[in-house]
């Protein structure tokens, strides 16, 4: 799903539409710990644009500019899907998309697990019955740490992960997802929850 999935920058922002996502929040104890892993990296990679820890959701779908009409279709479609199972995440592994040797993405990953791949499986197909574009690229579930204004090699953090890479940060309880907006400001992107679905 990358490179759609947690890249919410390009786009300018016009009053009349919402630039939107659709994704599950984390909890504040898993943020912290993502807090002080970006921290130990930091040093290693200064180039790295690493990400607000506040800014980190669990990406489901990538909407981007959505006019005002259309983000309550979005919204209505949405609640068609029922009541949500509940059901645990596990978030373990570092690693780069696309890849180590040209990296973009310095991302914490997420186990894979049958009821996420559904769940993103029955939101891309919603946004696709009112004119979203499917998915081309099977779902990868992760948390963006980092990305790279340059897509070349990262020697000194791939050597501070090779310890580190399947650490295990352990898991959190999904019982619902959330609508996003996304606005740009000097700080970087700000996001607001337009609507919870349970």
């Amino acid at each position: 799903m990358w490179p759609a999935s947690g890249n919410h920058k390009g786009c300018p922002y016009n009053p009349e539409t919402m630039r939107a996502f659709i994704a599950i929040d984390l909890p504040e104890s898993l943020r912290a710990a993502l807090r002080r892993k970006q921290a130990g990296f930091r040093s290693v990679s200064p180039d790295a644009r690493w990400t607000q820890a506040e800014g980190i959701h669990l990406t489901l779908k990538f909407l981007g500019e959505v006019a005002d009409h259309k983000v309550r279709e979005v919204s209505e479609c949405l609640k068609k899907l029922g009541p949500l199972e509940p059901f645990a995440v596990r978030v373990k592994g570092l690693g780069f998309f696309p890849d180590s040797r040209r990296p973009r993405v310095f991302w914490v990953g997420i186990e894979e697990s049958a009821p996420l791949a559904r769940l993103a499986e029955q939101v891309d197909q919603a946004m696709g019955t009112i004119g979203f574009a499917r998915e081309q690229r099977a779902f990868h579930p992760h948390l963006t740490l980092a990305r790279f204004k340059a897509p070349q090699a990262q020697p000194a953090l791939q050597a501070a992960i090779s310890q580190d890479a399947e650490q295990d940060l352990g898991s959190f309880d999904v019982s619902e997802f959330f609508l996003f907006e996304s606005k740009l400001s000097p700080h970087g992107a700000e996001y607001r929850k337009a609507e919870r679905f349970p």
